[in-house]
């Protein structure tokens, strides 16, 4: 049985849009998925707050939000605990959020301070899309007010995403229009405090993924 707290507007889990208000009294077969064109054109525009997930699947997230959050703490502590096994140190707050022992403070150039994996709760795709999550140790730079990456930041993720995820496809076929990415601005993240973006794939085979994730 769902819970009525995670599931009650006034009070919701984690920060909620007015589209995801919208599709909580919808049913699954009344949602329209997002396709390749149509999630291109919403980070083309920065239009993150037009994402959605699936009716069922935002409902279970509310109620999977609300317990992991009483049975953590925070959704960063499941994060940091359960799915990168990451130490924060000691000199950690709430209000910054987790610091960690890096190997160097540029963001991606060891890959001991990032990690890749498929995201537990995507949003609402056609099956072609595989969602995935790049975790990292590092911070990017934001500029102060709504927390947008700044120009250099995003230079950093371009050059990241074409040597990862790019130039794989290359080697094995061809990238063509297959790799997006976008970072949820600091007001959209339902994990707040642990720096990570989003990059979206398509037709991409179990094995390359695989070889990408690791998990």
């Amino acid at each position: 049985m769902e819970s009525q707290r995670s599931l009650d507007e006034d009070s919701p889990a984690f920060n909620l849009t007015e589209k995801d208000r919208e599709n909580l009294a919808r049913k699954d077969e009344d949602f329209e998925p997002h396709t390749w064109d149509n999630l291109k054109q919403i980070i083309a525009n920065n239009d993150l707050e037009s994402l959605r997930r699936w009716p069922s699947d935002l409902k279970r997230y509310l109620q999977w939000t609300e317990q992991t959050r009483q049975a953590y703490g925070t959704i960063t502590n499941y994060i940091c605990q359960e799915r990168l096994h990451w130490q924060p140190l000691p000199t950690t707050n709430a209000e910054e959020g987790p610091l960690f022992h890096v190997e160097n403070r540029v963001p991606f150039v060891d890959p001991r301070d990032f990690k890749v994996m498929y995201n537990d709760w995507p949003y609402g795709m056609t099956g072609d899309i595989t969602h995935i999550v790049v975790w990292l140790k590092t911070r990017f730079d934001v500029e102060p007010t709504v927390g947008d990456l700044l120009p250099q930041s995003r230079q950093l993720i371009e050059a990241f995403v074409q040597h990862t995820f790019v130039e794989t496809l290359e080697k094995h076929g061809g990238a063509g229009d297959r790799v997006m990415w976008f970072r949820n601005w600091t007001g959209l993240q339902s994990v707040r405090g642990m720096d990570h973006i989003h990059v979206l794939v398509r037709n991409v085979p179990r094995n390359i993924m695989d070889g990408w994730t690791r998990e």
